[in-house]
């Protein structure tokens, strides 16, 4: 954890059943070994509140992507937005098979997030200038991660 040195690390606690253990889990394992980082866990009332507003912008789904939760906290706290990994095909841009997660091989599947809205929606921010949205691989070493 060291390399993230004082970074926040967002739990779904709150947003799914299932993630309140393990992320209370995580929270008190960083508390006792005296990490750095800061966990993050989303109310409720926000998470609602996020959901109805891109709904209203067209991104009907079953659950937004946790990647579009995040990039809508940033856009509130943030005052430069970078994002890369919201390509919402099975293959990049050079034809090439791509996964769903950046933390797995799993190819994406359609029903539960509706990645290609969101990607449309996020894709409109970036031409606007709201945010910067990265398509190919980062060669910019300035978004590498420090030590």
């Amino acid at each position: 954890m060291k390399i993230y040195n004082h970074s926040y690390i967002y739990m779904p606690a709150f947003s799914m059943k299932t993630g309140t253990e393990p992320s209370l889990r995580v929270y008190y394992t960083l508390s006792d070994v005296g990490a750095n980082q800061t966990v993050l866990f989303a109310n409720p009332n926000f998470l609602r509140s996020i959901g109805k507003f891109w709904k209203s912008r067209g991104i009907h789904a079953k659950r937004l992507s946790t990647g579009l939760f995040l990039v809508s906290a940033a856009l509130g706290l943030c005052e430069e937005v970078a994002i890369y990994g919201f390509w919402p095909f099975s293959v990049n841009m050079h034809e090439q098979p791509i996964s769903h997660h950046y933390y797995d091989n799993v190819l994406p599947f359609s029903g539960f997030h509706a990645m290609p809205e969101e990607f449309l929606q996020l894709w409109y921010l970036h031409k606007i200038g709201a945010l910067r949205m990265q398509l190919d691989p980062c060669e910019d070493t300035s978004l590498q991660p420090t030590s």
